[in-house]
């Protein structure tokens, strides 16, 4: 239901790897002591048409101008003093970088592919996404007073004819109590064990550390790597594993066994920059068996029976027994990250407990069951209650007053930003060339 007014269709990143070898460059748009050229102009408009994103009308007009807006808001940033933060723009970076590589093979083939060396192709991608972040950044500041009080959001609402209201799907509300079950201290016995006779084995040169990732690390996508998780900060990663990590200071060395969240790890430096360092690592976790399921779901059984009986709440059940740590300190109530609410279509949620809530009234409980926790790839006992629900309906000041708020700032935003566009086109210098100039233009004001 929210516009996204913060994007103006240019790529995240522009690579010029897709420029054809025979194009004559030339200087086509001059935007302030900006130039774009021609070549630009064909790498935006192949990629594309590699990617398979379609321009809404003529490339050779859509193009340009979208590069000359983003100009705009670079030199208002540059006055403004509006910079990028850089550890954002290398963690952008580095995780583009790391998904490249795992989907060509490696980075030798990467250069290959691009025919450019690793460097360069980096230092692109850093310009690009670098200048994205500066003109989003600009374009909040430009907004940030828009702010819709109740009265404008009703007369707002008042003026919107009945059928442009939109539909808001089905939406639910959900709490949820999770625990995890116990793992034996003979399983992770076993497991500690299998990951010091690997780093026996590295240590005594009978293996790689990278082969041995391949073939037994849990973390599915670093073992493609050979374990290695690109260059990250501490801040990146998970506080046990970074704090053995950043205390390392001999590549090729083995740490000792890290415990986190998802199991148990194993790590390799490989290199530090500054704040950032690139490691691999094995990861191996504990099983858990069919008992100790059953013993978790009785559990969670019995916790159901007791707040139906009143003996307690479910937000009291929550904070005694949840082992969900998003939830556990806001009742048990499931936060839709992706929406920025509370409230979720039943697609966004786990299909394990769509599956559960639908069909049940509000102020049901389910029964326990069985679910994987994507983020830590590991199986969870859960209980879910639906706490609301909200059928199909059309918009309205009752039950949406959020989405029509939201409805009603990006209207107004996007109206101020097509004025500062206006207004700084007429305060700074433009020239097109000629046989780049007969286009219908979504601005009108470059041509003077």
């Amino acid at each position: 239901m929210k516009r996204n007014i913060f994007i103006l269709g240019l790529s995240l990143f522009s690579l010029s790897l897709l420029a054809q070898d025979n194009v004559i460059d030339e200087v086509v748009w001059v935007v302030g002591d900006e130039a774009i050229l021609r070549s630009e102009i064909e790498e935006e408009r192949m990629r594309a048409q590699y990617e398979g994103q379609p321009i809404a009308g003529d490339p050779y007009c859509v193009i340009p101008e979208q590069i000359a807006v983003q100009k705009l808001y670079l030199h208002q940033a540059d006055l403004d003093s509006i910079y990028a933060n850089e550890s954002s723009v290398s963690y952008q970076v580095d995780y583009r970088l790391n998904y490249m590589e795992s989907q060509i093979g490696s980075r030798e083939k990467m250069e290959e592919y691009f025919r450019k060396p690793m460097s360069e192709i980096r230092e692109e991608m850093e310009t690009s996404v670098r200048n994205m972040m500066i003109m989003q950044q600009m374009q909040q500041k430009l907004v940030e007073h828009i702010k819709g009080t109740p009265a404008e959001i009703r007369r707002y609402y008042n003026s919107l004819p009945q059928d442009s209201l939109p539909v808001i799907p089905a939406q639910v509300e959900v709490q949820i109590i999770t625990l995890e079950p116990q793992v034996p201290a003979e399983e992770v016995n076993r497991i500690k064990n299998r990951l010091r006779e690997f780093t026996e084995r590295v240590n005594s040169g009978n293996a790689e550390f990278s082969m041995l990732a391949r073939l037994y690390s849990e973390d599915t996508e670093s073992a493609k790597r050979g374990g290695e998780l690109g260059f990250m900060g501490k801040g990146q990663l998970v506080t046990p594993f970074a704090d053995v990590l950043f205390s390392m200071t001999t590549p090729g060395r083995v740490s000792r066994i890290v415990e986190t969240e998802y199991g148990y790890h194993i790590i390799q430096l490989i290199e530090r920059k500054g704040e950032r360092a690139n490691c691999r690592h094995i990861l191996l976790r504990p099983r858990v068996s069919t008992a100790d399921k059953e013993a978790s779901i009785l559990k969670l059984d019995s916790i159901v029976t007791q707040i139906k009986e009143g003996q307690m709440s479910f937000e009291e059940a929550v904070a005694r027994f949840s082992q969900d740590k998003n939830t556990a300190m806001n009742g048990g109530v499931m936060n839709n990250e992706q929406a920025g609410s509370t409230k979720f279509e039943y697609q966004q949620l786990p299909a394990e407990i769509a599956k559960h809530i639908y069909g049940m009234q509000v102020g049901d409980i389910s029964q326990p069951f069985v679910m994987m926790d994507e983020a830590k790839n590991k199986e969870i006992i859960a209980i879910v209650k639906l706490k609301n629900k909200t059928d199909v309906h059309k918009a309205n000041m009752t039950d949406d007053y959020q989405i029509i708020k939201e409805m009603f700032e990006a209207r107004e935003s996007e109206r101020f930003l097509d004025n500062w566009i206006a207004k700084k086109q007429k305060d700074t210098y433009i020239r097109i060339d000629p046989q780049w100039s007969g286009c219908d233009f979504r601005y009108p004001g470059w041509i003077k």
